[in-house]
């Protein structure tokens, strides 16, 4: 049963086209005021999931609500508590940002009163006040993403889409981009989000899916994630030959490096283990020590395959 705790809740969601399943049984729950992040490769089927979601697509199978409302039989108030910000910038560039916010006011029939608020409100937020006026033709590609997102907020969504909003964006508008959106959930809205950089998921997402083939292939936060895949390992650095050869015996299955005076041994990145193995150590034995744990590119390269090649609609 969907509640108010529940933004999204999908149950066996299917799409397929001619004969070539996108999404293949998809189930997944998003907490209210929670950034997901929907991980995978091209043609994974991350942007048709989110078309169904948004009411943009029809499923062939399956159950999908989203603030407690069924995406099939109650479209209209599904669409009245998300907002969508797609691939690609719904800006119109002939218009000024202060139009551009205007007119999704008026389509989300706001009055003049409330409008003028809202607008001007996001307009400071979003650091567009400066250039409020200025046709969104002559914005940098940071800016039309921040007006991009902002006309998304005018209608005020309990949740929003971002459908690999950072694509082609710098580090600094990738980044500025990012507290906007940290600052959207702090305020009660609840992001999912589409994307292909790893860092953005692990800076963002409270928890993650693993898309591939239509199917969640893992799902969890990223410190979960991060522990599904080998990669992980310790080096300790010895302080001189004989202590070497000393740690190499103390841990048959490492790898010594002679030149470099270290051993690596691997490690699952648990504190247990971490613990276990700095007690077995002479502390005059080891001058250093590095623990690295796997990341989302060895999560995304284990759990993908790179193959799936996404029908278009």
């Amino acid at each position: 049963m969907t509640t108010r705790t529940r933004a999204i809740e999908v149950t066996g969601l299917r799409k397929s086209y001619g004969g070539h399943d996108v999404i293949a049984g998809l189930d997944l729950t998003v907490p209210a005021g929670t950034v997901y992040a929907l991980l995978g490769p091209n043609g994974a089927g991350k942007t048709t999931t989110v078309r169904i979601l948004s009411t943009l697509l029809p499923a062939d199978a399956g159950e999908a609500r989203i603030a407690g409302y069924d995406v099939r039989r109650e479209a209209d108030r599904v669409r009245a508590s998300i907002g969508v910000t797609g691939q690609f910038s719904a800006v119109d560039p002939l218009l000024t940002g202060r139009e551009n916010l205007r007119l999704m006011a008026d389509l989300g029939h706001l009055d003049r009163y409330r409008a003028r608020g809202v607008v001007e409100r996001l307009l400071e937020r979003f650091h567009l006040a400066d250039a409020a006026d200025r046709r969104a033709a002559t914005y940098s590609g940071g800016m039309r993403r921040r007006l991009d997102l902002a006309m998304t907020l005018v209608s005020e969504p309990r949740l929003v889409f971002l459908d690999e909003p950072t694509t082609g964006l710098d580090p600094r508008s990738r980044r500025d981009l990012w507290d906007i959106v940290r600052e959207s959930v702090a305020e009660g809205v609840t992001v999912f989000l589409t994307t292909q950089y790893l860092e953005e998921a692990d800076r963002l997402a409270d928890r993650i899916g693993v898309l591939d083939g239509g199917r969640l292939a893992a799902e969890g936060t990223a410190a979960e994630l991060k522990r599904l895949v080998p990669g992980g390992h310790v080096e300790l650095r010895a302080a001189d030959a004989e202590r070497l050869a000393e740690l190499a015996r103390t841990f048959p299955g490492a790898s010594a490096n002679a030149a470099a005076l270290t051993v690596t041994l691997p490690h699952d990145g648990s504190l247990t283990s971490l613990r276990r193995l700095l007690a077995g150590l002479d502390d005059d034995a080891v001058t250093g020590l590095a623990v690295r744990t796997a990341d989302l590119d060895d999560v995304f390269l284990a759990l993908t395959d790179r193959s799936t090649e996404e029908v278009p609609a």
